[in-house]
């Protein structure tokens, strides 16, 4: 006899069929989902992104970290000795200010001891020029504290007479945050220390 309702299995097996298939069609899409978010973020650890004047978003690769980290690394090491060597009657108040904000107590201490020995009152009272000719600098880059030795060479100007002198230093670099126009470079030299300092007989400079 015929009746106008389904048989209960038919009604079952669709109904299991809708679900087994809603099922499927979720995990694909989260499977998906996921993989596009896990694309995205890579991607987006190659790049990074500005803001330009008229509020488009634009895309700067991000070259190697420790490429980059190496160039910073040289560069403020560069513009620590300096600001710290680079003195004159005129300028080594601003210059030392300028120095100790890329450096710890370390450098501090430093500057304090050569206060005391009379350095600076030197400066003052002959007019002497200390003139930084060049700067070499080697940087460990496997880990922090990124350990480094500096070759620096500067003259010192006394009205007729220029003597030339070596001094080699070392110390340790770390991470800090970046303060502008302060330490631009997020740097700061720790332990640093003066290991030698020699005269120069008949130096010549090679640059140009």
């Amino acid at each position: 006899m015929k009746t106008p309702y389904k048989n209960i299995f038919d009604v079952l097996r669709t109904n299991r069929f809708i679900v087994l298939a809603t099922v499927g069609c979720s995990a694909v899409v989260c499977i998906v989902s996921v993989l596009m978010t896990v694309k995205v973020h890579r991607e987006s650890r190659n790049n990074a992104f500005v803001v330009s004047s008229n509020g488009e978003v634009v895309p700067l690769k991000v070259t190697d970290q420790r490429e980059n980290f190496e160039v910073e690394a040289l560069a403020h090491l560069e513009l620590f000795h300096r600001y710290f060597y680079g003195l004159d009657a005129n300028n080594y108040k601003k210059r030392i200010g300028k120095a100790l904000w890329l450096g710890d107590s370390s450098v501090s201490d430093l500057f304090r001891q050569k206060q005391a020995e009379g350095v600076y009152n030197r400066i003052l009272q002959y007019s002497l020029v200390q003139e930084v000719l060049n700067i070499e600098s080697e940087v460990e880059t496997q880990g922090e504290p990124y350990k480094f030795s500096t070759v620096t060479t500067f003259q010192i100007n006394r009205g007729n007479i220029t003597d030339t002198y070596e001094l080699i230093s070392s110390g340790n670099l770390i991470r800090v945050e970046r303060s502008f126009p302060h330490n631009s470079h997020g740097l700061l030299v720790t332990d640093y220390f003066e290991n030698s300092l020699r005269k120069i007989e008949g130096y010549e400079s090679t640059e140009k």
